[in-house]
């Protein structure tokens, strides 16, 4: 089994994880996915001109993707990472982009209280140690009105043979999707039913890959009938 070195507050990526968080297949599959639902969920208008944060931006494949669908006027990329912030910014000048990268651990964000319009949270959550302090950073930093955009995986994806062989994660943490939304409206945030979606994906599905309802061996689990893999959300700090 893969390891790799655990920190105070997150767990680093194994090297089969680095090597995918720059693959197509995460870019396509798994980030665009989840940030054309997390615009759906937005809906409109817009924040005009946001100043949007990405934590744990990792390698910077969702900048051109955040640019895209958001329009921000500042867009701010921060890791823990020395090596993924490298990444990032050979990446922002690959496309052009006018990225500020912060070197900062999500339960300590090197920046101001209340400038932060749009904070965008993609498979972040469950590689840190001190959710909690994390979530008080977001709220901390985000401003009055502002918005997490967060797209997370819950225990139920994160606690199966596959994805314990192949990443790193700190077991002790993973909560569910009811978890994750409890732990949300604990920090103040409020959403209500058509802020949240329970994407069930193929690549989600880690027993079968959904094989089983392909075949029509199964018959598809409706929400409410099955263990979410996934949770995306968008949270408001109220004004």
């Amino acid at each position: 089994m893969n390891s790799a070195p655990v920190s105070p507050t997150y767990v680093e990526e194994t090297r089969f994880g680095f090597w995918f968080l720059q693959s197509h297949v995460w870019q396509h599959h798994v980030l665009r996915v989840a940030i054309n639902d997390l615009q759906r969920l937005l809906g409109t208008p817009l924040p005009q001109a946001p100043v949007l944060l990405d934590v744990g931006c990792g390698q910077g494949r969702s900048f051109g993707l955040l640019q895209q669908a958001f329009a921000p006027a500042r867009l701010i990329g921060l890791d823990a990472d020395p090596h993924s912030l490298g990444c990032s910014r050979r990446e922002a000048e690959r496309l052009g982009l006018q990225v500020e990268l912060i070197a900062s651990d999500c339960a300590a964000i090197d920046l101001p209280d209340a400038s932060i319009d749009l904070l965008f949270c993609h498979q972040t959550l469950h590689h840190l140690v001190e959710q909690e302090k994390a979530l008080a950073e977001f709220w901390r930093v985000l401003k009055p009105g502002g918005r997490l955009l967060l797209a997370e995986s819950t225990k139920y994806y994160i606690d199966t043979w596959v994805i314990r062989w192949l990443f790193r994660h700190p077991m002790h943490v993973q909560r569910s999707a009811e978890q994750y939304l409890d732990m949300l409206s604990a920090q103040g945030f409020e959403f209500a039913a058509d802020d949240i979606s329970y994407p069930y994906l193929w690549w989600s599905r880690a027993k079968d890959f959904g094989l089983l309802e392909r075949c029509g061996l199964m018959r598809p689990k409706a929400v409410g009938q099955r263990d979410e893999t996934l949770l995306n959300v968008v949270a408001r700090k109220p004004s």
